[in-house]
């Protein structure tokens, strides 16, 4: 089983999207028992909080359901369960690095690498801005290109 662990700054909007994206875009390939999905924020002022409802609204009008996701923290023990731990930006990412043993800093992938055609690194924190359309259409690109990636693998 390969385990894909998506994170943001709080875990309430662009993980939770890519989490209920990917794992959609998972189960329609027939892929569940392969691939396991989850999404952690590096932040800790969310913890148990529902998706930012922008990010839920916006999701939903394209079939994703984010109801059953609850902010968490990153742990300790996540660097060793996961196989990929995805980045959504470049503070994430130098976060990840700091908290994350040299022996897992392999894992340690931006998501956006995953969508070459981009050609950005970062996907942009849509809390202030509203930007939660363009966030779910780079993470549609990115979870599908994940998802194509991942396939020749498992």
């Amino acid at each position: 089983m390969v385990k894909v662990l998506f994170v943001c700054l709080g875990n309430i909007c662009r993980s939770p999207t890519a989490d209920a994206v990917f794992v959609q875009m998972v189960t329609q390939a027939g892929c569940e028992r392969e691939i396991k999905v989850d999404s952690a924020g590096t932040g800790s002022w969310h913890i148990g909080e529902k998706p930012d409802s922008r990010a839920t609204v916006v999701a939903e009008r394209r079939g994703y359901d984010l109801s059953r996701l609850r902010a968490r923290q990153v742990r300790a023990e996540d660097f060793v369960e996961f196989d990929y731990i995805l980045a959504m930006d470049e503070t994430n990412y130098e976060d990840l690095k700091l908290l994350c043993p040299e022996e897992h800093q392999a894992k340690l992938h931006y998501f956006l690498y995953f969508a070459p055609k981009l050609k950005l690194r970062s996907v942009p924190d849509p809390y202030f801005d509203n930007r939660f359309e363009q966030v779910l259409d780079m993470v549609e690109e990115a979870a599908q290109g994940l998802l194509d990636y991942l396939c020749h693998k498992v």
